[in-house]
């Protein structure tokens, strides 16, 4: 799978707060279709655009 992370924002955000999320949902409000996944390895959650690779190459 290739996709751009467009966001990345530490698991331990305070209760009730979804930062991810938000930033997710404005982006798809302007159209980019953008999703949160998870990085075990970082303890992260991304915000991702799938099918885009990473490093700006098209």
């Amino acid at each position: 799978m290739s996709a751009r992370v467009l966001e990345r924002f530490p698991a331990g955000a305070p209760r009730g707060s979804w930062p991810a999320e938000e930033y997710a949902a404005a982006r798809r409000a302007e159209g980019e279709p953008a999703t949160v996944v998870m990085d075990l390895t970082s303890d992260a959650f991304l915000v991702v655009v799938e099918g885009q690779e990473e490093n700006g190459g098209s």
